[in-house]
């Protein structure tokens, strides 16, 4: 049923969240059930519990609600990640701060804080200490140690890897040091997997989504009152309208933005939909509002194949350009630079491991040139977490001779990638898979794990067995 899908535009009434994401698009698409739950079952223990669909009504409207189900009594079982949902601890996905308790907080959605209400404690997480870790990288080794279908973990890793980096810049802290407090919750990892795998069994459509409700109000963590939209959240949309329709509370969720944002490349483009209605599907969170449906919204649309008979080159034009954008990621790096011409061939080597193992430091390129009095020197060129500028040129002083040094932002777009394992004649080697603008997907071998064979010839023919590329 989802084959063939040209466009689908997320009808954002009552918000976005992660849940209300997961269970608005099987409920356009219900066979994707099947491998949601597959995927959920390589990354979740069975202590987690089960991932149900449940129906329902919001404002008398057929819902989905999506949910981990476990033998814990309701009340204290769901963050709900929809600050709508649930008035006094509600499930806001994975964003806050960098010690974020997945808004573990009540939070108050029909009126603004008053004194009563911020006397109020917060109530115990029957979870403390029970869920799958907090580091962003350990959510990543996680997702990347399951074995899941093609293309989910490089889309569930692109989603979480938007939240981490919104908290490291809020925070002013490298996106190793995040902490997910509330993805340390089941239920948020569950809605970024099955995000994921979603996703990846939609290759190659458009998704546009409505104007966002904005929302008001506060909301309470363990480090106080935070205005809403979250910091994070609002950081992960800067560019995406919104509008006020007059309902406080969390509105957009910072898992729900960040999902949007690894969805839409351009979200100023008119939310126009073209072609034939052939889906649709509700998402609801756990609370529904006085005044309307508490719902995200899914239609699926068809290629308008009359454009096409008109004019199949351009159109395969603007759907090959489409497929660029959406598979794109992107993020800020700071590009430092500088230039040394006094220092030994060891000296170098060493200057050069000490910088790559700086915390903050993405990349280190150092690249042999010719300087001032024909002298050669040796550039080195460092991709750099912003937060870390100040830190890691520090160490560039420390561990060479350099004077100075050269920086600039820049602006990146990469593939969304992934750390796999790839079984060959019975052995297993770490690869790295890539989301490519196709849809498709491409496996290489790591160069490491080919060290061990013996012969430039062999090591190739490993390589060229290896590599793979598989089709949307």
């Amino acid at each position: 049923m989802s084959e063939g899908i040209a466009h689908i535009h997320l009808d954002a009434v009552g918000g976005v969240a992660g849940d209300m994401f997961c269970a608005a698009l099987i409920d356009t698409f219900p066979h994707l059930m099947e491998r949601v739950l597959a995927d959920l079952g390589a990354v979740l223990p069975e202590e987690a519990g089960q991932p149900v669909l449940t129906a329902g009504t919001s404002c008398a409207i057929r819902v989905r609600r999506f949910a981990l189900q476990t033998a814990r009594p309701p009340e204290a079982h769901r963050r709900h990640e929809h600050a709508n949902d649930h008035p006094a601890g509600g499930r806001h996905g994975a964003a806050a701060h960098p010690h974020h308790h997945n808004h573990r907080h009540p939070h108050y959605d029909d009126e603004p804080l008053k004194t009563g209400h911020a006397a109020r404690e917060p109530a115990k997480d029957p979870h403390a200490g029970h869920g799958p870790g907090s580091r962003f990288t350990d959510m990543v080794a996680r997702i990347e140690a399951a074995n899941l279908r093609p293309g989910a973990a490089l889309h569930a890793l692109a989603i979480l890897r938007i939240l981490a980096e919104a908290e490291a810049f809020i925070h002013g802290v490298t996106v190793d040091d995040v902490h997910f407090h509330e993805i340390g919750d089941w239920d948020s990892l569950a809605d970024v997997v099955a995000a994921g795998s979603i996703i990846a069994a939609l290759p190659g459509t458009r998704w546009t989504v409505s104007a966002l409700p904005r929302g008001a109000g506060v909301v309470r963590t363990q480090h106080g009152l935070l205005p809403v939209p979250a910091p994070a959240t609002a950081h992960i949309l800067i560019g995406f309208p919104f509008r006020d329709d007059g309902v406080a509370g969390e509105r957009v969720t910072p898992t729900g933005a960040a999902i949007l944002k690894h969805l839409i490349a351009a979200p100023d483009e008119a939310a126009t939909a073209a072609g034939r209605l052939v889906a649709t599907g509700t998402g609801a969170g756990m609370r529904d509002l006085k005044v309307m449906p508490n719902i995200l919204r899914a239609l699926a649309f068809s290629a308008p194949t009359a454009t096409a008979a008109k004019d199949p080159t351009a159109q395969a034009s603007l759907v090959q350009d489409q497929l660029v954008q959406d598979q794109l990621a992107g993020d800020e790096v700071v590009v430092m630079a500088f230039d040394i011409d006094d220092m030994t061939g060891e000296e170098i080597a060493v200057a050069a491991d000490r910088l790559r193992a700086t915390s903050g430091v993405r990349d280190v390129i150092v690249a042999t040139a010719s300087g001032k009095k024909g002298r050669p020197v040796q550039t080195f060129r460092l991709l750099v977490e912003p937060p870390r500028r100040e830190a890691v040129a520090q160490v560039c002083f420390l561990e060479t001779t350099t004077l100075g040094l050269r920086w600039h932002g820049a602006a990146r777009q990469i593939l969304q990638r992934a750390a796999v394992t790839l079984e060959y004649e019975g052995v297993a080697l770490p690869a790295k898979e890539a989301l490519r603008p196709d849809g498709g997907t491409t496996i290489k071998v790591e160069s490491d794990a080919l060290a061990a064979t013996d012969g430039l010839a062999a090591r190739r023919r490993l390589a060229a067995a290896t590599t793979r590329r598989e089709k949307p």
